[in-house]
């Protein structure tokens, strides 16, 4: 959403028009995290696998309607997704850790090198730069595969989602 405020406050100064798409996309998003905070807080411990599902539903709902060229609409339930997402790891109303935000994860490796070439470090840092790594697999992966409608990568990362939270309750109970 970083990229999205910035489109948001040009856009504002410049073309109105693409500043009002990315605050539609900016408050989707918001609206995303309050649904997968309320759903999540619902849950309880079954909370990672039911808002991976609502988050599958909403990838689904995506696909559908961007299948069916409604594109405004898709890409609220896209930035609803990944609102939702980003509530998975909540925890007493807060986000364990960053999810998407890969700024301070970046600075989090930066700090962890120069620590250990301090000799006073742990490889606690390689947590992050994997993370990071995974990010930017995905998007190349997402890119690669994104074509016109039907767009079967949405299908496939809300069957994604759904596969992951059909994962996270077989955890849950052993």
């Amino acid at each position: 959403m970083s990229g999205n405020s910035t489109r948001l406050g040009v856009g504002i100064a410049n073309h109105l028009r693409d500043g009002l798409l990315a605050c539609y996309l900016v408050v989707s998003f918001v609206g995303g995290v309050v649904l997968g905070s309320l759903v999540g807080e619902t849950a309880g411990a079954r909370r990672p696998a039911v808002v991976l599902a609502c988050a599958a539903a909403l990838l689904g709902a995506a696909a559908w309607l961007d299948g069916s060229g409604a594109t405004l609409k898709a890409l609220a339930c896209l930035a609803l997704a990944m609102g939702t997402m980003n509530t998975v790891f909540e925890r007493e109303g807060e986000v364990r850790f960053g999810v998407t935000y890969m700024t301070g994860g970046l600075v989090r490796v930066g700090t962890g090198i120069a620590s250990s070439v301090r000799g006073r470090g742990s490889w606690a840092w390689t947590n992050n730069f994997f993370l990071w790594m995974t990010f930017v697999a995905g998007a190349v992966a997402g890119a690669k595969v994104y074509g016109p409608p039907p767009n079967l990568t949405l299908v496939t990362a809300a069957a994604a989602a759904l596969g992951l939270a059909a994962l996270s309750l077989r955890l849950n109970e052993v």
